[in-house]
């Protein structure tokens, strides 16, 4: 599986990324071994994930995703946190 990514800096600013190991990911991005962008804005936050069956269309949700604006950026985010809230009340009562 491959995923594309926002993650939230330290200062406030957003990250995209692609990766086929997410976890992975995250913690070179805090250890300061991932994208130059990152190194100087950790910690970082992961806020954002989507899966993707190949590498090139990763790629490509990322590229789409670095065009928004902030303000489409932070939509998408919010949007995908109510989907991961509603799933998490099913079977709530």
């Amino acid at each position: 599986m491959n995923y594309t990514y926002i993650v939230r800096c330290s200062d406030g600013t957003y990250y995209t990324g692609w990766t086929n190991d997410i976890e992975k990911r995250i913690k070179s991005h805090n250890n300061k071994t991932g994208a130059k962008y990152t190194r100087t804005r950790t910690p970082v936050i992961l806020v954002y994930l989507e899966e993707s069956e190949t590498k090139e269309g990763a790629m490509s949700r990322e590229y789409a995703i670095k065009r928004m604006t902030r303000k489409q950026k932070e939509e998408l985010i919010r949007s995908f946190h109510k989907d991961i809230s509603s799933v998490s009340d099913i079977g709530q009562t």
